[in-house]
């Protein structure tokens, strides 16, 4: 199968320009094939092995699996990170949200300590304690593959990340300071919205790190924000990734805990990021 074969074939579930970004990202991470070897025709010579492969590889896209999961990988603020079913794909959202925090961040603070809640891949944490000198970064998630795959991806990549086993929902709120800046991009997916999303997000990631109940839709932001509320030091930042539709509530709810909030639009001008200053 070459190339051109393959994005045609992919056409039939995805549109044209994502079928051919979806093969040139097959044929670079597991053939290392660039697209300029691809015009040279470099891809009518793979094996036989790689032909059958790739026809694998290409049934199992056209029934909605993720190339990310297909594949072991997806790229994040310029690094590749390990994903594998059980945990959520990093999104380019979350990416404008890293790029946000270092931007806000005074990076002559020494020994800043930083907390992600519901680390998952460890996309954020690692990328937190990478981007930001001097940092001390702790990353809680829930699931036992999250935590496994994080520590992972936080070794293979060079960045001390302190992975911990932590249910938030269980966490105790009234604790001394402990932290400079506190980080969720927890579930916040109302069940009711699932009928809107792709296939390839509702058959194959997890939906504990995607959904919650319509009738609490701010299942994890409460107790984060009252956790942030006693955890963070004076002057301390809580930053959320939140629905667009409940980002208005959770401002309400940090004005009444006594935070001064901004409120940041995410690439797509949707007000998604919340900064909430102790």
């Amino acid at each position: 199968m070459t190339y051109n074969e393959m994005w045609r074939k992919l056409a039939q579930a995805y549109d044209e320009g994502e079928a051919k970004a979806i093969a040139r990202m097959v044929y670079e991470v597991r053939y290392g094939l660039t697209l300029s070897d691809i015009y040279i025709g470099k891809d009518t010579q793979l094996s036989l092995d790689c032909q059958a492969e790739l026809e694998e590889i290409t049934k199992r896209l056209l029934d909605n699996e993720p190339v990310q999961y297909i594949l072991g990988q997806a790229d994040f603020c310029g690094r590749t990170f390990h994903v594998e079913p059980g945990v959520l794909i990093p999104r380019p959202e979350t990416e404008h949200l890293c790029q946000l925090i270092t931007k806000h961040v005074a990076v002559d603070s020494p020994n800043r300590t930083v907390l992600d809640i519901g680390t998952g891949s460890g996309c954020i944490a690692i990328t937190l304690a990478l981007d930001i000198p001097n940092s001390q970064v702790t990353a809680w998630d829930i699931s036992p593959i999250a935590l496994r795959v994080a520590k992972g991806n936080a070794q293979q990549l060079g960045a001390k990340v302190n992975v911990v086993e932590n249910d938030m929902l269980q966490q105790t709120y009234q604790v001394a300071p402990q932290w400079d800046l506190i980080v969720s991009n927890p579930p916040y997916i109302c069940d009711s919205e699932a009928e809107q999303m792709e296939a390839n997000v509702l058959d194959y990631e997890p939906e504990i790190a995607l959904f919650v109940p319509d009738d609490n839709p701010l299942q994890f932001y409460v107790p984060i924000m009252n956790y942030a509320q006693s955890a963070l030091h004076p002057g301390g930042e809580l930053w959320l990734e939140t629905n667009p539709l409940y980002e208005e509530i959770i401002e309400e709810r940090l004005l009444e805990l006594g935070f001064n909030v901004i409120a940041h639009d995410d690439q797509f001008g949707k007000t998604r990021f919340i900064q909430a200053i102790r």
